[in-house]
């Protein structure tokens, strides 16, 4: 959600899906997967095929996403400003892998912004929509559940945020319809520009 890496990585999804035999739709791979780490993808593909794929065919697709990502990713529009000047705190919980964040924070010039307060889905069992990866960050980050606030693009990041008791907020600027995200239980905002005062509307709230 802080780089704008979702168009690039869903074609990508499509087409690799595709190469094998499994056609969907570009809406169809934003209910399946957007949010969910690629080891998911990679499952979900293996269960439509029928069998495992070879050891080495995750880190072959990879660098597929790393190619297109360094032609194409910009930041999400607004963000730096938003960060700038949100008050509390902020991590990075992803579903992505840390080489994949590496790269993709440092492409857009974010990676000094989060220093030590990156969180991959690798580093818990389980992955989104499971709670598991929020309440591991908000551990790192010495902040109970119920203060923190989760910022999400896809339904089942939401997902993943509320079954962690945490407040979500769900931008609806990028490929997530904002009628799925607001069934998933999210307060939806559209421009980065409204997060700073939504999460100090949020911080009120809590404390009132």
């Amino acid at each position: 959600m802080l780089v704008d890496s979702e168009v690039i990585a869903v074609e990508i999804d499509r087409i690799i899906l595709a190469e094998h035999g499994w056609h969907l739709t570009t809406e169809e791979i934003v209910d399946r997967f957007l949010g969910r780490s690629f080891s998911h993808v990679q499952a979900s593909l293996e269960e439509h095929l029928g069998h495992t794929l070879p050891a080495t065919w995750e880190t072959k697709q990879a660098s597929r996403y790393l190619e297109a990502f360094t032609k194409e990713l910009r930041p999400v529009a607004g963000i730096e400003a938003a960060l700038d000047a949100i008050s509390l705190a902020t991590c990075i919980a992803s579903s992505g892998s840390h080489e994949k964040l590496r790269h993709t924070l440092g492409l857009t010039g974010l990676a000094p912004r989060f220093q030590g307060r990156v969180f991959s889905a690798s580093e818990v069992t389980r992955g989104k929509p499971a709670p598991d990866l929020f309440l591991h960050a908000a551990a790192k980050m010495g902040v109970a559940p119920e203060r923190a606030v989760v910022v999400e693009d896809s339904q089942h990041g939401v997902a993943a945020g509320l079954a962690a008791g945490m407040r979500v907020l769900g931008y609806a600027g990028g490929m997530t319809p904002e009628k799925w995200l607001e069934e998933a239980g999210a307060i939806v905002f559209y421009d980065m520009a409204q997060l700073p005062s939504l999460i100090e509307e949020l911080k009120r709230s809590r404390t009132a």
